[in-house]
C-alpha cells in the first residue's frame, strides 16, 4: 500500500445565512413592527481522528472541502437553521499546519480527538435586531458573514511504539516481516524500503504493540542527503528505538562504526530524539563472519549502557526473546509522547478582534484598506438598501477611514478596495 505522509488541501467554512427584512402584517394590527429573523451560522471545518485510517492517501483524490452555508432568516422572527459541521477524518498522528506560514494549528494524536480549524460565518441579523427608540422601522438586514478559508498542510507522523533504525540492508525489513504480518519489499540494495512500514507484533503473553520499519539512513541524512528529513520525521514519536546493525559485516563495514554514525545523524536532527531509549540488535548471526564482530558489539552495548540482543531475522533465532523484552519494556514505560498543549495550538476564530487598520497601494495606484472587522462588515452589508448604506457610512466615519486615506494622499475619484468590494472615493 502506498504511504503518503504529507499533503496540501484547501478548506472553506460555510457562510452564515442572510438576515431577513420583513414587517408584521396582520389584520387589525396597524403599523406592525419589523420581524425579520437572523440567518443561521455556517458550518465549521472540523478535523477528527479516525481509528480506521493510517495514511493520508484519501486526500490525493479530494483536496477541496467546503462547509454548508447557514439557512437564511425568515418572517415572524424565524431564525435560519445552522449548518452541521463539515467533519474531515484523519489518522492519529496528523499535524495540521497553515500552508503559507508553517504555523502549527493542531496536533491530533488521540482517537476521536477533534479540532476546529476554520469557523463558519455567523448568520446575518434580521431587521428586527436593528429596531431602537430612534429607529422604529429599520428596512435593512445583514448578509451572512463569510466563513474562514485556508490552505492547509497535513503531515502524518507515525505513532508506532517502536522504531527500527539502521543502515540500509542491515535486515530491518526482514526483521519486521518475521515478527508481524507486514510484508515490505526485501532486496539486497540500498533504500529498498522507500516508505515506512507498520507492523503489529503479538507477544507470547497476549500483548501487542506497533513497530515501524523506518527507511534506511546514511551519513548526511540529517542534512538531507539520501532520503533525509522525510524519513527522520517518522521516528520522532516512537517510545523505543531498536538500533539494528549487520553483525556479519557483509558490506565490509564495521557495525560498531555504523552504530555511532547513525546516532550522529539522529542527534544532528533532534537532540530529544537522540536521547530516546535504544536497544542494540545484532542481526545476521546465522552468518559465520558475525563471530568476528559480536564481541565488539557486546562491549559497545555495555559501554553505552544499553540492552543487547543477538538475532537472525532469517532463522528467527533470538526473535522471541527480543519481542517479549520489548513488550515488557513498553508495559513498564510510563512516559507518554505528549501532543502540543492546547494553548500552543491556534484555532481560527472569526470573532477575534482585529482593530489595526492598514492602508496599502496596489500596482494600479488604488488604495487597499485592510482590517478584519471592516472586511466582515463590508461583506455583510446590503449596499442596495439606503439604510444599510447609511449604517456603513456611519461605521466608516467612526473608524476615521477618510483621515487615514487623506494621509496617504487619496484624491477625488480614486478607487478604494475593502475585501471584495470596490469604492470610488468622494469628499
Amino acid at each position: 500500500m502506498q504511504f503518503i505522509d504529507r499533503t496540501k488541501i484547501f478548506v472553506k467554512a460555510g457562510d452564515g445565512g442572510n438576515g431577513k427584512s420583513s414587517f408584521r402584517h396582520e389584520k387589525y394590527i396597524p403599523k406592525g413592527g419589523p420581524n425579520g429573523g437572523d440567518g443561521g451560522r455556517g458550518a465549521d471545518i472540523v478535523f477528527k481522528v479516525d481509528r480506521n485510517l493510517n495514511t493520508l492517501l484519501n486526500f490525493r483524490y479530494k483536496r477541496n472541502f467546503k462547509g454548508d452555508n447557514g439557512k437564511n432568516g425568515d418572517i415572524k422572527n424565524q431564525y435560519g437553521r445552522a449548518a452541521e459541521p463539515c467533519i474531515i477524518k484523519v489518522p492519529a498522528g496528523t499535524i495540521i499546519k497553515d500552508a503559507q506560514t508553517g504555523e502549527v494549528l493542531a496536533d491530533l494524536t488521540m482517537i476521536d480527538q477533534t479540532a476546529v480549524i476554520a469557523r463558519g460565518g455567523r448568520g446575518g441579523r434580521g431587521n428586527a435586531k436593528f429596531k431602537s427608540s430612534s429607529r422604529r422601522a429599520p428596512t435593512f438586514a445583514e448578509f451572512g458573514e463569510p466563513g474562514e478559508s485556508k490552505e492547509l498542510l497535513l503531515e502524518l507522523k507515525l505513532l508506532a511504539d517502536v522504531g527500527l533504525v539502521g543502515y540500509p540492508s542491515v535486515g530491518k525489513s526482514s526483521l519486521i516481516s518475521a515478527v508481524s504480518d507486514a510484508r515490505p519489499e526485501i532486496a539486497d540494495y540500498h533504500f529498498t524500503t522507500l516508505t515506512p512500514v507498520l507492523g503489529v507484533v503479538q507477544t507470547d503473553y497476549e500483548k501487542s504493540f506497533v513497530i515501524a520499519d523506518i527507511p534506511g539512513l546514511i551519513e548526511g541524512a540529517a542534512d538531507g542527503v539520501g532520503l533525509g528529513h522525510d524519513f527522520l520525521r517518522h521516528i520522532e514519536r516512537t517510545k523505543l528505538i531498536l538500533h539494528v546493525v549487520d553483525a556479519a559485516g557483509i558490506e565490509e563495514r564495521d557495525p560498531v562504526e555504523d552504530f555511532y554514525k547513525i546516532n550522529t545523524e539522529l542527534k544532528k536532527y533532534s537532540e530529544k530524539l537522540s536521547k530516546r531509549t535504544q536497544i542494540l540488535v545484532a542481526n545476521k548471526i546465522d552468518i559465520p563472519s558475525s563471530e568476528n564482530f559480536l564481541p565488539n558489539l557486546k562491549k559497545l552495548a555495555d559501554d553505552e549502557g544499553i540492552k543487547f540482543f543477538k538475532i537472525s531475522a532469517v532463522t528467527r533465532e533470538g526473535l522471541d526473546d527480543l519481542m517479549n523484552y520489548v513488550g515488557t519494556w513498553l508495559d513498564e514505560h510510563v512516559e507518554e509522547i505528549k501532543p502540543i498543549e492546547s494553548n500552543e495550538v491556534k484555532i481560527f476564530d472569526m470573532n477575534e478582534k482585529e482593530d489595526t487598520i492598514t492602508i496599502k497601494r496596489n500596482d494600479a495606484g488604488d488604495f487597499i484598506v485592510i482590517n478584519k472587522n471592516l472586511e466582515k462588515i463590508v461583506a455583510m452589508t446590503n449596499f442596495d438598501n439606503d439604510e444599510g448604506l447609511r449604517r456603513f457610512q456611519y461605521i466608516w466615519r467612526m473608524k476615521n477611514i477618510d483621515s487615514l486615506l487623506k494621509e496617504r494622499g487619496i484624491k477625488e475619484g480614486m478607487t478604494v478596495h475593502i475585501g471584495e468590494m470596490e469604492f470610488t472615493w468622494q469628499e
